[in-house]
């Protein structure tokens, strides 16, 4: 019982750590680097993340700053950037691409508590297909005479208080996005 709990929880480790990319890419109105983590530059014909061809950096709290290691590749960010779903204009001066962060509106707002809405309900039903292998493993576990009837019994009462833990967490860690998107 104690393996099956231990797989259990790290699949509840993996949905929150899912979440939790999923969620520092949307766009709250502030700069975060992140932002660009899906950004792909062609680099010797080779689709590379952004962030390992240039230096990222946040200045201010509406800017972010890309500094490439080669002037050459200064185009071909813009484009991947543009070519995004961003929404995000870039600044080439030469030498450094600025992109600024426009403040968000509140139609735009809404739809991004949506999308992150959204992807809480996505954490949800991982946390809910991990109960269900752990309580399908539990009933394999009792045909063959591991388990008695009680230990069973007791054993799906416990999956599920994890895994009511569990979404209670992914609902706190979508909660306090919202609040920051919703923020002015």
């Amino acid at each position: 019982m104690d393996e099956i709990y231990e797989v259990l929880g790290m699949e509840f480790e993996g949905a929150y750590d899912h979440l939790r990319r999923e969620l520092s890419r949307v766009r709250s109105g502030r700069a975060n680097a992140t932002l660009l983590d899906n950004v792909r530059v062609p680099y010797y014909g080779q689709p590379t993340p952004l962030n390992q061809v240039a230096a990222i950096q946040v200045p201010e709290a509406r800017l972010i700053t890309i500094k490439p290691w080669e002037a050459n590749l200064l185009k071909d960010i813009e484009r991947a950037i543009q070519a995004s779903d961003l929404g995000l204009n870039p600044s080439n001066d030469g030498t450094l691409i600025r992109l600024s962060i426009p403040s968000l509106t509140e139609e735009s707002r809404k739809k991004l508590v949506k999308q992150v809405q959204q992807s809480g309900e996505n954490a949800k039903i991982s946390i809910r297909n991990g109960r269900r292998d752990a309580n399908a493993s539990l009933k394999d576990a009792e045909k063959a005479n591991d388990l008695t009837e009680d230990d069973l019994t007791r054993a799906l009462k416990h999956v599920q208080t994890l895994t009511d833990a569990a979404i209670e967490k992914v609902d706190a860690i979508v909660s306090v996005k919202e609040k920051d998107l919703l923020e002015v």
